[in-house]
């Protein structure tokens, strides 16, 4: 069975002739030149229906994909459309990692990254929606890089090594979690059911686009919220790579949220948080898009 995904991105129509895999009903898809293909069915059963899986074996089953012919393929509806790493070991974030972002806080440029984790379970897909925990949860689009082979004290020059590809993602966040008490919780905060969209699919990081300056733009509502490219982030990629695998080991499938750029609504002079009924679009250049609505919990 091939399957192809009907819709287009808030930043323009997907380029289809590129190596994606993507989580189709809860199995593991890949196009390379069309639709998308039902994996196990196409390699008769070498690589499992199981979308995080692949991370394991991913030298072995993007040479496979990367010579596979996928057709025309069928259309399929983006509500059907998982995280393309649906259950990693690990989820790390960055916060701060574009100065227009630290500024919009009253705050300095970091001289160093400055990580986070979100919990696993927070993780939903391209089309979601999504409970309002409490009166304050905030928006942020975010480009992740997901993790193909074990990284441990990773050269800058050779973390793109390791890197299976890149998706689109919002790290939503209630605010007053966030700063309740004498530390920040941005963990906690971030990690509530359906705060981890991401999607639509894995665009690998054999692609040129993936390495490239991508444009990222979030709309709530149809109103531009965010916008800005990746090329302004403090630290790119492959240093956030070779920061955190100096400290533990990355594993294969596991996420990395790198950072926001500023227009998120806890920084506005007067505040906006997510209401019931809101609707976001998160897109990025090359990839794609992702949509959430909105419900009071």
């Amino acid at each position: 069975m091939t399957l192809a995904l009907d819709g287009t991105a808030a930043l323009g129509a997907i380029v289809a002739l590129r190596m994606r895999v993507a989580n189709v009903d809860g199995r593991l898809a890949f196009a390379n030149g069309g639709g998308f293909v039902d994996a196990c069915e196409a390699s008769a059963g070498r690589f499992g229906p199981d979308p995080q899986s692949v991370y394991d074996r991913w030298d072995e089953f993007s040479e496979w994909a990367s010579s596979a012919t996928t057709g025309l393929g069928e259309e399929v509806a983006p509500e059907r459309l998982g995280p393309p790493a649906p259950a990693p070991r690990q989820v790390f974030a960055v916060a701060l990692n574009y100065p227009e972002h630290a500024a919009e806080g009253s705050m300095a440029t970091p001289e160093v990254p400055l990580i986070f984790t979100k919990f696993p379970t927070c993780l939903v897909g391209a089309r979601a929606s999504v409970a309002l925990a409490t009166p304050f949860v905030d928006w942020e689009i975010e480009l992740v890089a997901v993790i193909a082979r074990r990284a441990v004290a990773v050269a800058e020059e050779a973390a793109w090594d390791h890197v299976a590809g890149v998706t689109v993602g919002q790290d939503l966040s209630a605010r007053d979690v966030q700063f309740t008490g004498p530390a920040p919780q941005f963990s906690l905060a971030k990690s509530f059911p359906g705060f981890g969209p991401t999607g639509p699919w894995l665009l690998s990081s054999d692609e040129p686009a993936a390495r490239a300056e991508l444009e990222l733009e979030c709309l709530r509502n149809g109103e531009r919220v965010q916008r800005e490219t990746t090329g302004a982030m403090t630290f790119s990629v492959a240093q956030l790579i070779a920061y955190v695998s100096g400290i533990c080991p990355l594993l294969p499938g596991d996420l990395l949220f790198t950072g926001t750029p500023s227009g998120v609504g806890s920084r506005r002079e007067a505040p906006v948080y997510l209401k019931a009924g809101d609707e976001l679009v998160s897109a990025i250049s090359g990839i794609g898009e992702i949509r959430q609505t909105f419900y009071d919990a």
